[in-house]
């Protein structure tokens, strides 16, 4: 069982592009949060002298009232945008590392059942048993490894369908509360 060095080279090439691939994403997910983050800065900077404006023109505890009831609503909206976006993001770059790392398993997992099958089959007379036991081994390893990724991939479903519910209730709740609270006016 012996590694060529063009099998070497083309092993360690396709690990380098895989990293590049990798970090190239990380690097593009991290410029899409900073610029959400910049934009979401300025925004609430905007937002905080309107609000301390509007404050300072305030003559009766009834605009007060008034004015914290119309500045709820905009503010929770805002944040739950602000969330679902860095969400977005977020699950933009899991899936982009996912991928990557589903194809390079399945790249090595391939590479070894080559490399395992060639040595398998310049195993000596009477071996017969453990090359059988040998590729049981693999077949058991692949079938645990494909049922791992289905129930990641399943959690992953999961956790999004559940932040995507909870999101609606909340923004549902703020939007009957600002309701609510515009009635007791």
């Amino acid at each position: 069982m012996t590694v060529s060095n063009e099998q070497f080279a083309a092993a360690s090439k396709a690990g380098l592009e895989n990293f590049f691939s990798i970090a190239k994403a990380s690097m593009d997910s991290f410029e899409k949060l900073a610029e959400l983050n910049v934009a979401t800065a300025k925004s609430l900077f905007d937002d905080v002298a309107a609000n301390t404006r509007a404050v300072l023109e305030i003559k009766d505890p009834k605009e007060l009232f008034t004015l914290n009831s119309a500045l709820a609503q905009p503010s929770f909206e805002k944040t739950v945008s602000y969330s679902r976006q860095v969400y977005g993001i977020v699950a933009e770059s899991q899936a982009s590392l996912r991928r990557a790392a589903e194809e390079q398993a399945a790249l090595a997992h391939k590479e070894f059942t080559t490399l395992v099958d060639k040595s398998l089959k310049s195993a000596p007379a009477g071996s017969e048993s453990a090359v059988a036991a040998v590729k049981s081994a693999m077949a058991a390893a692949t079938s645990a490894y494909d049922n791992a990724s289905k129930v990641i991939k399943q959690a992953v479903e999961m956790a999004e369908s559940n932040f995507a519910s909870a999101t609606a209730s909340a923004a549902n709740t703020v939007v009957a509360a600002s309701k609510t609270a515009a009635k007791r006016k």
